[in-house]
C-alpha cells in the first residue's frame, strides 16, 4: 500500500474521564514517532469546534514533560466539547469547512476521542469525506466513564472511575459504622441509561464494607418497592447504604431526577436530584433519618486513584487507532477483547463506526440480581480486573502536577 504522506490531527469530544489524556498520549506519541509519514501532529482546541475554528496545538518532541504527563492528568486537556454534527446530505455548511481545513493542512489522519455521540460525529465525517472523495483516514478512539459503547468488553474511563466509586462506597460504609444511631445514605453516581458504573459500587462489599441496596437504570423503579427494600435493610442493620443511578426511570420510562427539563446539544436530559428526591420520601413518609452525597465530576475527574489496567489500555487503544490508521483503516472504532483464561488479557481490534454509532451496551440481566436491586458474581468477576493496579501521580509541594499546553 502506498505510503499517504501528510498531517494528524486528534481531538477530545463529550465528557472527560481520568484516563482520556493517556489515549491522548497514545495518540501523540505514536503520531510522533512516524514522521516520515506523519509529518506534523495537531490537536483541535475544544474538539471538532477547534477545527472548524482552525483553533490547534502543535505537538512536538519539545513538549515531552507535558506529553508525559498527560499520563496523571484528568478532564481533558485540550479541551472538549458537546457539538452535534448535522447530516451532511440536509446541511453541508460544516462539512464544507472541514474539507477547506484538511486541504489547508494537510490532514489525511483524523483521530476523535469519545463516546457514544462522538463515534456519531467521526462516523458522519468519515462519510462525508469518502462522498467528496478526499483521501484521508478517519479512526475512533473509544472513552466514557459510562462503559455503554457497543463491540468492546469495555471503555477507557471505565475502570478508574469503577475504583473511584467502589472505593468511596467503601469510605462511606466504613464512616457510617463511626455512630451509634444509623441513618440511610444514598450515593447518586453517574449513569444515564446504562448502569456500569452504578454497579461497580458493589465492589466495596468485597471488603465487608459496601452498599446494601444497589438501583440501576436497566430495571424500572419502583417507589413502593424501594421502600420496601429500604425497611426491610434498615431494619435489620438501624442503617443503609444505597447507591442509585442518576438515570433511574419509572416502570413508565420517566427519569426520576429529571427535574430541570433541560438538554443538551445531543438532546439527553440533564440528570441529577434523584438522590434528593428519594431521601424526601424516606424522611417524610418514613420517617426514616437520610442523607445524600452526590459523587458528580469527581467520579470521572479522580486521576489520584486511576486503575493503572486502565491507564495501560487507554494508551494502548490510543497507539492502536494511529497503527491502524497509518495501515489504511478508515471509518472503524479501536475495540478491546477480553481474552478466554484464568489471567486477565486482553487484545485490540477495530469495528466499523456506523455499527456503533449511537448504540449503546446495557448491563445484561445475567449481571442484576433476581431481584433488582443489585448485582451477580459474574459483574464482580467482570469489573474486578478493570480496576486494579495503581499510577501513582507525580507531587509537587503537596499538590498534583498537570500537563499544560501552548499554542
Amino acid at each position: 500500500m502506498e505510503k499517504l504522506v501528510g498531517n494528524l490531527v486528534y481531538g477530545q469530544s463529550g465528557g472527560p474521564t481520568s484516563v482520556i489524556n493517556a489515549s491522548a498520549y497514545g495518540v501523540i506519541t505514536e503520531a510522533l514517532s512516524n514522521k516520515d509519514i506523519i509529518e506534523e501532529v495537531y490537536v483541535m482546541h475544544h474538539g471538532i469546534q477547534g477545527a472548524l475554528n482552525e483553533d490547534f496545538f502543535q505537538m512536538s518532541i519539545q513538549d515531552k514533560e507535558e506529553i508525559e504527563l498527560l499520563k496523571h492528568s484528568p478532564g481533558s486537556a485540550f479541551g472538549t466539547v458537546r457539538y452535534k454534527m448535522p447530516n451532511f446530505r440536509e446541511d453541508e455548511t460544516d462539512y464544507i469547512r472541514l474539507l477547506y481545513i484538511f486541504r489547508k493542512y494537510n490532514i489525511r489522519y483524523f483521530l476523535f476521542n469519545g463516546g457514544n455521540d462522538s463515534m456519531d460525529t467521526c462516523n458522519k465525517i468519515a462519510d462525508y469525506m469518502a462522498h467528496v472523495g478526499y483521501e484521508i483516514r478517519v479512526v475512533g478512539v473509544p472513552k466514557t466513564i459510562d462503559n455503554d459503547l457497543p463491540f468492546t468488553d469495555h471503555t477507557p474511563g471505565f475502570g478508574s472511575a469503577a475504583k473511584y466509586v467502589a472505593n468511596t462506597m467503601q469510605e462511606v460504609a466504613y464512616d457510617m459504622i463511626a455512630y451509634p444511631k444509623g441513618k440511610v445514605t444514598i450515593v447518586e453516581i453517574m449513569g444515564r441509561h446504562a448502569g456500569w458504573l452504578t454497579a461497580a459500587a458493589s465492589l466495596a462489599s468485597l471488603s465487608g464494607h459496601g452498599p446494601d441496596l444497589i438501583y440501576l437504570p436497566e430495571v424500572p423503579f419502583s417507589i413502593e418497592k424501594f421502600k420496601m427494600d429500604v425497611r426491610s435493610s434498615y431494619g435489620s442493620n438501624r442503617q443503609c447504604l444505597i447507591a442509585v443511578s442518576e438515570g433511574l426511570k419509572d416502570e413508565e420510562g420517566i427519569l426520576i431526577g429529571s427535574s430541570s427539563g433541560l438538554r443538551d446539544a445531543f438532546g439527553h436530559f440533564q440528570l441529577g436530584g434523584v438522590s434528593s428526591k428519594l431521601a424526601n420520601i424516606l424522611n417524610s413518609e418514613m420517617r426514616i433519618s437520610s442523607r445524600t452525597i452526590e459523587l458528580g465530576t469527581t467520579q470521572r475527574a479522580a486521576s489520584h486513584l486511576q486503575s493503572l489496567t486502565d491507564v495501560t489500555e487507554a494508551i494502548e487503544v490510543g497507539r492502536k487507532a494511529v497503527q491502524y490508521a497509518l495501515k489504511g483503516q478508515h471509518g472503524v472504532m479501536v475495540t478491546i477483547e477480553r481474552l478466554e483464561g484464568e489471567t486477565y488479557k486482553v487484545k485490540y481490534g477495530k469495528q466499523p463506526l456506523e455499527q456503533v454509532a449511537n448504540i449503546e451496551r446495557v448491563i445484561p440481566k445475567s449481571m442484576i440480581n433476581k431481584d433488582g436491586n443489585g448485582v451477580t458474581d459474574e459483574f464482580i468477576q467482570y469489573a474486578l480486573p478493570l480496576i486494579e493496579g495503581e499510577n501513582p501521580p507525580p507531587y509537587e509541594k503537596g499538590m498534583q502536577r498537570f500537563s499544560k499546553f501552548k499554542k
